[in-house]
């Protein structure tokens, strides 16, 4: 299992306000697979890449408006720290802990 493998409990500062969810990552070397699963329903990754102790990746908004989320984020022990750029709509931080 690689350090950035786990369900994170995660709060992202969006313009609509925080938005809590749960992001699981699952690794296979340099890439990832997994769901973000909260306020606004479950986005998929797509194009996960894995770097280390680094995540990148993009996911599809489809409501309230469609957009595509470009993501990344770091991990250091069991804290998430990135940021989701929100196309137009700049960029919002992302923060989590490790809950399994």
């Amino acid at each position: 299992m690689s350090v950035v493998d786990g369900d994170w409990e995660c709060v992202t500062d969006t313009p609509m306000g925080s938005m809590r969810s749960t992001f699981t990552v699952r690794s296979d070397g340099g890439t990832f697979t997994g769901v973000n699963a909260g306020d606004l329903g479950s986005l998929d990754v797509i194009d996960g890449r894995v770097d280390g102790n680094r995540l990148m990746w993009t996911m599809k908004l489809t409501k309230p408006m469609a957009i595509d989320l470009h993501a990344s984020a770091t991990i250091e022990g069991d804290t998430l720290k990135g940021d989701v750029k929100l196309g137009g709509f700049g960029s919002a931080p992302m923060r989590g802990t490790r809950v399994g």
